[in-house]
């Protein structure tokens, strides 16, 4: 019988030990037990009504055939609109590429600017599926060693150390997952200034924009024109499902990432694109606003419940809706500690080896997407734990 061989790229891409976590989690909840979900980063928002209206009356309209490769023209309007009208940049339309998800988007970027046997650097820890990206691609993500005392930033006056001949540029993320920490635009600012003399390209992964409570909300595009962004309708808007996000790419890259996202995905999905056509009205993005407002409040409650039973919190949570939490003190290993407390108190969060190398067995990210209520919950659970 002939045996069959995966391709060695596969070998090289991690799995989420969180799922194993979240597996166990839902069998756990299929059989009656009360878990509180902390470590899904997704919202417990669906999309506002209006937005899910719109995508109901495109079906019932048949508009559900293919849509350009780069995005519904309208959509990209209206998000060309929305970065004047809120962050005060001007962006043509033509460079907006309207992809399946930020997951499309950066899949697009690896494609677009990165070579085989090329690296890219990131800051350690950071979004696990980025450097998986870029081993579809042949490439390699070198990940740099950054410190809690900084907040998870990366020391950009170590980049220049860092590059070698192989290197292809720097992928950033504000606000950040796992931290919840926020870059800001003096330092998007140096490290571009820093990445266009060493001769590479910047990715700025904006996912969560908007989600900002502390610190100021801004786009790296303010800065310049050759930086590339990366965002989604995942987070702020709620539309995880929708699968829906967008690339930001300057005016020379246009004719590549389109023929790119003419063969990879042909196009994204036709109903989510007219549904979130909607999405920047002023009716939703003011229920949006709401929402973020209602995180904040949640961030508070964590972050005050945190503090009172001893578990630091080792990065400025100023955004998103994570606190990266230090638990060294109790453990010497997150993972383990994590399925004990799911197993013990029905708690599920989300060990820091998803995220990074260095330390990673410290920590845990929390995600405050659940009501207070449950939050509060979570808290006593945890103390009780760890009393225990």
């Amino acid at each position: 019988m002939k045996q069959h061989k995966l391709a060695t790229r596969v070998g090289q891409i991690a799995p989420f030990q969180v799922m194993m976590l979240l597996e166990r989690a839902k069998h756990l909840q299929s059989q009656g037990e009360d878990v509180i979900h902390l470590e899904v980063g997704e919202p417990d928002f669906v999309a506002v009504d209006a937005v899910a209206n719109a995508g109901m009356e495109a079906i019932q309209q048949g508009k559900t055939g293919y849509t350009s490769a780069t995005g519904l023209p309208e959509l990209k309007r209206a998000i060309s609109d929305y970065y004047l009208s809120r962050y005060q940049v001007g962006v043509s339309p033509e460079r907006i590429i309207v992809t399946p998800g930020a997951s499309g988007a950066l899949l697009l970027m690896a494609s677009l600017m990165v070579n085989a046997g090329d690296e890219v650097l990131m800051p350690d820890p950071c979004y696990p599926c980025n450097r998986h990206f870029l081993i579809q691609a042949g490439a390699q993500a070198k990940l740099l060693e950054t410190k809690p005392e900084d907040g998870f930033e990366l020391d950009l006056s170590t980049l220049a150390a860092h590059w070698g001949d192989k290197t292809s540029g720097l992928w950033l993320a504000s606000p950040s997952n796992p931290t919840g920490a926020v870059l800001n635009k003096s330092y998007i600012t140096e490290a571009w200034q820093k990445v266009s003399e060493l001769g590479g390209h910047l990715l700025v992964d904006e996912i969560y924009q908007g989600l900002v409570y502390e610190g100021e909300d801004f786009s790296a595009l303010s800065i310049s024109d050759d930086i590339f962004v990366v965002n989604s309708f995942s987070k702020y808007f709620a539309m995880t499902g929708w699968r829906l996000g967008w690339l930001v790419v300057p005016e020379w890259a246009i004719e590549g990432v389109t023929k790119l996202a003419q063969n990879i995905f042909i196009a994204a999905p036709s109903v989510s694109q007219h549904a979130a056509v909607r999405a920047f009205e002023a009716d939703v993005l003011a229920e949006c606003e709401a929402r973020r407002q209602t995180l904040d409040a949640r961030r508070l409650v964590l972050l005050d419940g945190l503090g009172s039973i001893g578990l630091p919190i080792v990065a400025p949570a100023h955004g998103a809706f994570y606190v990266y939490v230090d638990v060294s003190g109790v453990t010497e290993d997150a993972m383990t500690w994590c399925l004990e407390l799911l197993e013990k108190e029905k708690v599920a969060l989300t060990p820091g080896a998803d995220f990074g190398i260095k330390d990673a067995h410290k920590y845990v990210r929390f995600a405050y997407t659940c009501d207070e209520h449950g939050l509060k919950e979570a808290l006593v659970r945890i103390a009780r734990f760890m009393a225990s």
